[in-house]
């Protein structure tokens, strides 16, 4: 397990990464109302009306008509922004700072915008692809910054990234190797690890959908794979 911690790539196009720090922002702030502002109950009715349930989505199950929630195909969005704790919460913002910024001074701010909410989305639709009948709401940005690292690999392959190996070593190892090894790692789980509770197909979503929008959505005659321009 590699826990980034910094990369060192400065910023060739933007002055600030706006999108990156306004989507940290909103998550962190939308985590904090539900702690604060809920109960237990509500949190989970919260939960349970804005995240992605695969049952309800396709007509399968349906919830309560008195509960406050979107519409289902609408919580494939609503469901990235919400994180079931502050330590899921955590994780997830990590790799966004780490990696987001680059990722969107490669495509600028409305596309990466838009590349978050589509990988977002992709990945929370392939896991109730593989999960049909799952009747357990699927929270978490994780699916959307797995397509933020698919990004990063095909932009920066060969840059050196600080971070921690099995949480605790302090390495600086290419990205290659460190997200190619957490890239494996999510295969591996989504394939033995069926009774999980991570949504491991949903990272996975977002990877392909990451890797296919990448070269679609840099901008023009950005070099890709670490090849000089």
């Amino acid at each position: 397990m590699f826990v980034p911690l910094h990369d060192g790539v400065p910023l060739r196009f933007l002055r600030v990464p706006y999108v990156t720090y306004g989507l940290i922002s909103l998550c962190i702030a939308t985590r904090i109302a539900i702690h604060f502002w809920t109960n237990e109950a509500t949190e989970v009715a919260v939960l349970a009306g804005f995240g992605t349930i695969p049952s309800v989505l396709f007509g399968e199950a349906r919830l309560p008509d008195e509960l406050l929630k979107a519409p289902a195909w609408l919580t494939l969005m609503t469901g990235i922004v919400l994180h079931a704790s502050f330590a899921h919460l955590f994780g997830n913002m990590l790799f966004l700072w780490v990696f987001g910024d680059n990722v969107e001074d490669a495509m600028g701010h409305a596309r990466f915008l838009a590349f978050f909410v589509l990988c977002g989305m992709a990945g929370a639709m392939l896991h109730a692809l593989m999960n049909p009948e799952s009747e357990q709401p699927l929270v978490g940005a994780s699916g959307a910054i797995s397509g933020v690292i698919a990004s990063y690999l095909i932009l920066y392959p060969r840059v050196r990234v600080w971070g921690l190996a099995f949480k605790w070593i302090p390495l600086r190892i290419p990205a290659m190797f460190a997200l190619g090894a957490w890239i494996l790692f999510q295969l591996l789980s989504a394939l033995f690890d069926q009774q999980g509770a991570v949504g491991w197909w949903a990272h996975l979503g977002g990877l392909g959908a990451g890797a296919a929008l990448t070269p679609l959505m840099v901008r023009r005659g950005l070099p890709l794979f670490g090849r000089p321009a």
